[in-house]
């Protein structure tokens, strides 16, 4: 969703290791809205159909020395490209930029800077950290946890117990990620990954006890910035005249931003340790992404025949 987010010209210099040759205004002020990046080869040949001004345009080797074998109107090719005011300028290999094109920076006040890896490395680096800083992204309630591997979201209701169960995870040796409040991108056409907003990072909060840092309670080894989704667990109270789903033949969806992450039902009743259950449900989710599916492999020593499976979509969690 182009325009929706934006990210500040510093925080792409620091993340990329950019140098700064020229700036029209400070680089906190500067801010780029796609993800979206180019090598202008055609607008320097003249052709500017399609030309959009909002991608970060990258300029190497190839492009500098075909502005040079054009002589007299190297110049002129220039001051088309830079009229065009793009949002910023990357220069790659650390070439030497010659003294009229900065003139031409600061005439149509087009920011510039450098890198010193090379293009195709810096157009790969760029886009990678666009892609997570510019993703269209939703915050919903949840928990967020690591288990061996697997990013696992907790959903369900108001005091169910997801705070507590991913203190017990944290225990057993896995990590958090968000607590409450689950940040997640789709970074992606597959792939979606969950953080915990700054201020609420690494931080659960306990009904009677209260709010902890896990991070400085555990280690820093139980905690993790992001992690990719790959299971959702919907934690809700037991309910007697429900007949939960015992085989796990069916596929339970739920569709978050346009991708479909599975679903794996657990009621919650005194007694039963979640801790233990969340642990084996991640583990076998990576069976199933493997291929094996352990309720088909009984149904075949039963000599049962087992219908197709089924796809089951569920409704996006409600906010509380």
């Amino acid at each position: 969703m182009p325009g929706e987010y934006s990210v500040s010209l510093d925080k792409i210099i620091e993340n990329l290791s950019l140098s700064v040759i020229y700036t029209p205004k400070d680089v906190t002020e500067i801010y780029i809205t796609t993800q979206d990046v180019n090598r202008p080869g055609l607008m320097l040949a003249g052709y500017k159909e399609y030309f959009d001004p909002r991608r970060v345009q990258f300029l190497g080797l190839a492009e500098l020395e075909y502005v040079k074998s054009r002589g007299d109107i190297s110049r002129q090719i220039m001051e088309n490209f830079f009229a065009q005011e793009p949002a910023l300028v990357i220069f790659t290999r650390g070439l030497i930029i010659e003294d009229y094109i900065l003139e031409l920076a600061r005439k149509y006040e087009v920011p510039v800077v450098s890198s010193n890896d090379s293009t195709s490395g810096c157009m790969s680096a760029t886009i990678s950290y666009l892609g997570v800083e510019l993703a269209p992204r939703i915050t919903r309630h949840g928990v967020l946890v690591e288990v061996y591997g697997e990013g696992v979201l907790l959903l369900g209701d108001s005091g169910v117990g997801k705070s507590e169960t991913a203190l017990e995870l944290i225990k057993r040796g896995h990590r958090l990620i968000a607590d409450d409040a689950v940040e997640i991108r789709r970074v992606s056409d597959k792939t979606l990954v969950g953080s915990a907003p700054d201020n609420i990072r690494h931080f659960i909060e306990l009904r009677g006890v209260g709010v902890i840092n896990a991070r400085r309670l555990f280690g820093i080894g139980s905690v993790k910035l992001t992690e990719k989704i790959d299971m959702i667990v919907n934690m809700e109270p037991w309910d007697s005249d429900k007949n939960y789903d015992r085989l796990g033949l069916d596929n339970e969806v739920m569709k978050i931003l346009g991708i479909e992450i599975p679903v794996t039902t657990v009621p919650v009743k005194p007694g039963r340790n979640l801790s233990i259950i969340i642990e084996a449900a991640a583990m076998n989710n990576r069976q199933k992404k493997m291929g094996y599916n352990a309720a088909r492999e009984l149904l075949h020593k039963l000599g049962i025949e087992d219908d197709e499976p089924r796809k089951v979509e569920l409704e996006f969690w409600q906010d509380e």
